[in-house]
């Protein structure tokens, strides 16, 4: 990557590196990321996930820590609520789910 110093931040976008969004890509593409970032150097990494992927982003946790690290801890798991604008234009509100890991 082009980040040499590791400023926890990606160039292009500006996005921290260690956090991993869920959507709806398999599981194990998100499983491969949160490793891959503990491999890299993290001491941390946070999967943040919205509605329907909550599952998934549980999954993802549970996974890494049985399967691939099991010297990892569960930080914190913060939940909320945000609120979107829908294409309609009406407003809804939906849940999310924060998972800290660290080493």
């Amino acid at each position: 990557m082009a980040n040499e110093q590791n400023n926890q931040t990606t160039p292009a976008a500006g996005k921290p590196e260690n956090v991993v969004y869920i959507g709806k890509k398999p599981t194990i593409n998100y499983v491969l990321a949160v490793v891959t970032q503990f491999n890299n150097g993290m001491e941390e990494v946070t999967i943040k996930a919205r509605g329907n992927s909550i599952s998934r982003a549980v999954d993802v946790k549970e996974i890494v820590i049985n399967r691939y690290l099991p010297n990892l801890k569960e930080r914190g798991i913060r939940t909320s609520s945000e609120e979107l604008v829908n294409e309609d234009g009406t407003k809804s509100k939906v849940s999310a789910i924060q998972i800290v890991l660290g080493k």
